[in-house]
């Protein structure tokens, strides 16, 4: 957790209004943080429905292995998430320390181990001390209030430089649901599901499957769609859970995914997801600019995420927008390079607005000198046509600078 804040985080931070249901606590635990919260509980009332979305990396966390096989039980009590140590490439000690993680929550809330899911975030490849958690997660069940989001938020950061949190109200039927979320994530990041942690909690009565299917959807333009240094996690986990509590006030129970009902719902539920998929990118390590890639013209959809990924994951271009230089020439290389259709005769390029390349050569307006202040920014829009077919897509990244490197070379030490 960095001592400065970035430059690019939000102004504001909205009040996050409590969830019935869904208790918080947080705790020092001690886990490689010193005079820092480092473990969070979240207690849910019986019967709450859960989802979720993993990395798809052939080398996951203990903790992503141990969520996959509780989840289709569909049902959850309480959330555990520490930071510091991801419990990833900890082999039989991993799975030990997991299991005993559950079954301490499990005592501590009064529930099955089956309702327990979980989550690690930090240096991978070192054992997790799970008896740390002991006596710890009894006093956090004791103690949890329906809560405080940002303290929640700032208890699960490693290297992030602020909290990450967002929130909507939206009617369902005759009621106000509320939907809650808080991510962390600000190096390896290259979400390839799902997102480094997320957590949303909703007092919608929404059931498991319909849940899930919402979740997975809803990442695809948002967290998917999110990229900081191409890397992706092991412990990527993003989990959704509905209380459903607001069944109370007249919100219809919804079992399907497909309810008109939810037309209002899903909006604002994608509308967090992109909120905190995007303070993800304003957080990059060392990053000073925003950067939007948006492709279009190209001949599908997925083709454009394809070549919007290859030009977000550039160093060369990366490096170009630190160095605030409208190198047009790196973005057609990352183009070229992405395997996908492309003319070079037909491609154009702008930054912020202003057409640099047109028609497979430096448009015959350029200006240098303009060019050059709109790059001073610190929100870069980079927009590529490729005049082949109705294909678009966008994606968020952020610069590549010597702290991000820094910060890397330095992490374990």
């Amino acid at each position: 957790m960095s001592s400065s804040v970035s430059p690019l985080a939000p102004k504001t931070v909205p009040d996050m209004p409590v969830i019935a249901g869904v208790r918080l606590a947080t705790a020092e635990a001690g886990i490689r943080y010193k005079n820092r919260t480092d473990v969070l509980l979240a207690v849910m009332d019986k019967g709450t429905a859960v989802a979720g979305v993993f990395t798809k990396s052939k080398c996951p966390s203990a903790p992503v292995e141990w969520c996959r096989a509780k989840l289709k039980g569909g049902k959850a009590r309480a959330l555990v998430v520490n930071s510091g140590n991801a419990n990833a490439f900890t082999g039989k000690t991993g799975r030990a320390s997991t299991a005993l993680t559950a079954k301490i929550a499990a005592k501590a809330v009064g529930c099955s181990e089956g309702e327990i899911f979980l989550a690690s975030t930090g240096v991978i490849g070192e054992p997790l001390d799970a008896t740390k958690f002991d006596g710890v997660l009894g006093r956090l069940a004791e103690t949890a209030e329906a809560g405080d989001y940002l303290a929640a938020a700032k208890a699960i950061m490693t290297t992030d430089t602020f909290p990450k949190v967002a929130t909507a109200t939206v009617k369902l039927g005759k009621a106000k649901v509320t939907i809650n979320g808080m991510a962390k994530g600000a190096g390896m990041i290259a979400p390839d599901m799902a997102t480094m942690l997320s957590f949303i909690f909703t007092d919608a009565p929404i059931a498991p499957a319909a849940l899930q299917a919402l979740l997975k959807a809803g990442v695809e333009d948002t967290f998917n769609a999110v990229t900081i240094d191409g890397d992706t996690s092991t412990s990527d986990t993003l989990l959704a859970f509905a209380t459903g509590a607001a069944a109370e006030h007249g919100a219809p129970k919804i079992s399907r995914a497909s309810d008109p009902r939810l037309k209002a719902f899903v909006k604002a539920f994608n509308q967090v997801l992109a909120n905190l998929s995007e303070q993800v990118a304003r957080d990059g390590e060392g990053a000073r600019k925003l950067v939007e890639i948006t492709v279009e013209g190209a001949k599908t959809k997925a083709s454009a995420r394809k070549i919007a990924m290859s030009i977000a994951n550039s160093p060369l271009v990366k490096t170009a927008i630190a160095g605030e230089d409208a190198n047009w020439g790196r973005v057609v290389m990352a183009v070229g390079k992405a395997g996908e259709p492309a003319d070079r005769d037909k491609l154009s390029i702008s930054f912020n607005g202003i057409r640099v390349a047109k028609s497979g050569a430096r448009d015959p307006s350029y200006d240098e000198a303009q060019v050059s202040e709109a790059m001073k920014a610190p929100e870069i829009a980079i927009k590529v046509s490729l005049g082949l077919g109705k294909g678009r897509d966008r994606v968020l990244t952020c610069d590549l600078t010597k702290e991000y490197v820094a910060i890397n070379g330095d992490y374990r030490s």
